[in-house]
């Protein structure tokens, strides 16, 4: 078996990991719960041995074009964490081992209905992106060893930030009371948003069944429904968004009654966002901004060139570091700092995918 193999093994895992459970949140059966578990660590184990065997077919194909190299200078440029599709497969590893960890942690596994979504939407967006799965070799001016400790670090924050979302989330449905107040509201368009996405990408993965996997998502992305070439297909589109948004907001607070009938409290959901975002921001800093300014200076001659993607990651830095400011200096708790939170992975999406797809710059090669 090849490493594709293990890594498509590990996606239908985490798809299926999903929707147990969704279920088990449902339904409130501990069973569902232990089949989750054990199929999210199955679907990790699967990903670890693919992420090895790439690495290592990468480190092949890099010595084999460059023998001269020493082995630890090959090992760290073989990284396989050179493009889209790569990266967004280590952020899935790291997303779930740090779910992993939290759920041994703190013997809680209803946080895998709201983190296993932003896996399944990112193993969505790799297939539906047409995003090349072949080993690339770097361009020359991004042959480094920064390479490793840059997207490393970077990604690691990124999927802190992706489990304090899920545990922010979490908090605001168990913090809010009625259907009025505005972090209720919120929280109904984030969470009905993600969802209408992840329907709507999955009827374009189906209606481009066979096409040329060369397309990127600029061609396919909401085509089937939202961006669709017919008026009357976009509107019913817009209608049963609106509707079902609608539908999260009006049946919502039954989400609060299931997640308050778990052993799981306010507090402990607010330590677990706490936490993540005090992990993943040190991370993020030190990865995505001094090393990655670093790397900047030696592939371009600049540490920073104020290139969107630089920008945006700025931007989320500065986000998570008013949510440490707010939480420590300020004294806010509870619904202010879920909201800055949940804004905080929003400005992470942009930043790593946004940038990527939709601007131009000097991070562009990361596109495909």
């Amino acid at each position: 078996m090849t490493s594709a193999s293990f890594f498509d093994i590990s996606g239908l895992a985490y798809l299926l990991a999903m929707v147990v459970y969704i279920f088990y949140l449902a339904l409130r059966k501990n069973t569902l719960g232990i089949i989750a578990t054990t199929v999210t660590i199955f679907g990790f184990v699967s990903q670890s041995i693919a992420f090895i065997m790439r690495w290592a077919d990468s480190y092949y194909l890099w010595t084999g074009s460059s023998p001269e190299s020493q082995f630890l200078t090959s090992l760290l440029r073989s990284a396989p964490l050179r493009n889209l599709y790569e990266s967004l497969v280590f952020f899935v590893w790291c997303l779930i081992l740090i779910h992993l960890i939290i759920e041994f942690r703190y013997k809680i596994r209803t946080l895998g209905a709201f983190i296993t979504p932003v896996a399944a939407l990112t193993l969505a967006f790799i297939d539906l992106s047409g995003t090349s799965k072949e080993i690339q070799p770097l361009i020359p001016a991004l042959q480094s060893n920064w390479l490793l400790f840059h997207v490393l670090f970077s990604f690691l924050g990124y999927s802190a930030f992706g489990v304090s979302f899920g545990a922010g989330v979490a908090h605001l449905v168990m913090l809010t009371e009625t259907k009025d107040e505005k972090p209720y509201i919120f929280w109904s368009i984030v969470v009905g948003v993600f969802l209408i996405i992840l329907v709507a990408m999955g009827i374009d993965y189906l209606s481009i069944a066979g096409a040329s996997t060369e397309e990127l998502i600029k061609n396919h992305f909401l085509k089937s429904t939202f961006r669709s070439s017919s008026d009357g297909v976009a509107a019913v589109s817009y209608i049963a968004g609106i509707i079902a948004i609608y539908l999260i907001w009006r049946y919502g607070l039954g989400l609060k009654k299931i997640l308050c009938s778990f052993s799981i409290s306010a507090d402990m959901l607010d330590e677990i966002t706490y936490k993540s975002i005090a992990i993943g921001f040190p991370l993020f800093s030190l990865g995505g901004l001094i090393f990655g300014a670093i790397w900047a200076n030696q592939a371009w001659g600049k540490y920073w060139g104020w290139d969107p993607k630089e920008t945006w990651s700025l931007i989320t830095w500065l986000v998570y570091a008013l949510y440490l400011h707010a939480r420590f200096m300020a004294g806010w708790r509870g619904k202010k700092v879920a909201i800055l939170a949940v804004v905080g992975f929003v400005t992470v999406i942009f930043t790593y995918l946004g940038v990527n797809l939709l601007l131009s710059g000097l991070h562009s090669y990361g596109s495909g």
